[in-house]
C-alpha cells in the first residue's frame, strides 16, 4: 500500500513539474505546446462578399466562424447587398480602413477589387481569396472550386443525360472569373468529348431568378429542339426550372445547376432539375480564416519577402472540392 502511495505522489510532482515548465518558463511557446493556436477575442477577421442575403454564403460564413471560435478570435461579415461591384468595392475600402486583422473576400469581378485588395496588402493586412479569385491582386492565396473542372464535370454529365448529339445553351454570370471557367469548362469538354452536342446559346441571368426565367423561356423559343441548360449559379437554376415547367418541355430540356440552395435542392428532389453541383464552402471559410490567423501571426513567416521571392509557404490555390447532387442523393444535403 505505502508502494502504490509513493507512486501516485511520485506520478503527481512529475505532472506539477510539467505544467511549472509549460506554463511558466516556457513563456509563449510553452503555452502554445499545451494549448494550441489561440488569438484574442478583440483580434477580427472580416468576410466581404456580395448579395450577402442569398443562401449560398451560409455554409462559407458557419466556417468562417467555426475557424473563430476554435482560434478564440473574432469575425465579422459584410458585403453588397445587391450584384453591384461599385457596392463590394466601397465596402471592401470601408473595411480596409478599420484595419482588421485579416480579410477573405470573393470577388464580384476578377479585375475591380484589385487596386482596394492591393491597398490592403501594402498596409500590412492580409487579404485572401475564397470562391471568386482576383488572380492579378496582391491577395495571398485563393480558396475555391476547380471552376473549369467543375464545368468539364457538367458537360459530361449532360451527354449522359441527353445523349451525345443535340443542341444545349448555358446561363451564366459572363463578367465573373469563375462563372467564365464554368462556361470554358462545360463548352471545352463538349468540343473535345461530345462535338455532336452543340452549344448555341449562352446568356446572361445575372444571378437573378426571374431574369434567368425570361433568358430560359427566349433560348427554348428560338431553339425549339434545345435538349438542356447548364446555369451555373443556383439562383438562375431555379428560373430555368420554373421556365421548364411553364413551357412544359420537363422530360425534353434537363437542367444542370450550380450549388445547393433550398430552392435548388427542392427541384433537384421533385426532378425538374436533373442534376446540382455542390461546392465545398464550408472548407473555403474555414481555411480561409485558417490562413489569415497564421499570416497574422507570423507563423507562416515574412509574407512580403516569401511571396517576392517565389516561396511564400501558404498554398497559392486551395482546390475545395465538388459532387454530383441528383435525385439518389440529394436529402444529404440539406441544412441540419
Amino acid at each position: 500500500m505505502k508502494k502504490l502511495l509513493l507512486l501516485y505522489l511520485v506520478l503527481i510532482v512529475t505532472f506539477m513539474a510539467y505544467l511549472y515548465t509549460a506554463y511558466f518558463r516556457g513563456g509563449d511557446d510553452g503555452l502554445h505546446a499545451v494549448t494550441g493556436l489561440h488569438g484574442e477575442r478583440d483580434e477580427k477577421y472580416v468576410m466581404v462578399n456580395f448579395l450577402t442575403g442569398i443562401d449560398y454564403w451560409k455554409n462559407a460564413l458557419k466556417g468562417f466562424e467555426d475557424a473563430a471560435e476554435s482560434l478564440g478570435v473574432s469575425v465579422e461579415y459584410r458585403g453588397s447587398t445587391q450584384y453591384d461591384v461599385h457596392e463590394e468595392a466601397m465596402v471592401l475600402e470601408q473595411v480596409i480602413a478599420r484595419k482588421p486583422a485579416g480579410i477573405a473576400v470573393s470577388a464580384i469581378n476578377s479585375e475591380a477589387l484589385n487596386a482596394a485588395i492591393d491597398k490592403a496588402a501594402e498596409a500590412g493586412i492580409p487579404v485572401v481569396m475564397f470562391d471568386s479569385d482576383a488572380p492579378n491582386s496582391k491577395a495571398l492565396s485563393f480558396l475555391g472550386t476547380d471552376n473549369y473542372n467543375a464545368g468539364a464535370a457538367a458537360g459530361r454529365h449532360m451527354a449522359e443525360l441527353v445523349g451525345k448529339e443535340g443542341k444545349v445553351g448555358i446561363i451564366t454570370h459572363p463578367n465573373q472569373l469563375n462563372h467564365q471557367e464554368r462556361t470554358k469548362g462545360f463548352d471545352e469538354t463538349l468540343r473535345k468529348e461530345f462535338p455532336g452536342l452543340t452549344l448555341v446559346s449562352i446568356a446572361d441571368g445575372k444571378g437573378d431568378q426571374l431574369e434567368s426565367e425570361k433568358q430560359a423561356l427566349a433560348m427554348m423559343r428560338i431553339h425549339p429542339d434545345l435538349k438542356g441548360i447548364f446555369v451555373t449559379e443556383a439562383n438562375g437554376g431555379v428560373g430555368a426550372g420554373n421556365a421548364v415547367l411553364k413551357e412544359g418541355k420537363l422530360r425534353q430540356v434537363r437542367i444542370i445547376s450550380f450549388d445547393t440552395n433550398k430552392g435548388t435542392l427542392d427541384m433537384v428532389k421533385s426532378g425538374t432539375i436533373a442534376a446540382t453541383l455542390a461546392q465545398g464552402t464550408w472548407n473555403m471559410g474555414y481555411w480561409s480564416l485558417m490562413q489569415l490567423f497564421h499570416v497574422h501571426h507570423g507563423l507562416s513567416g515574412d509574407s512580403t519577402e516569401l511571396r517576392d521571392a517565389g516561396a511564400f509557404p501558404l498554398p497559392a490555390y486551395v482546390d475545395t472540392g465538388i459532387s454530383v447532387v441528383t435525385r439518389a442523393n440529394v436529402d444529404r444535403y440539406y441544412a441540419k
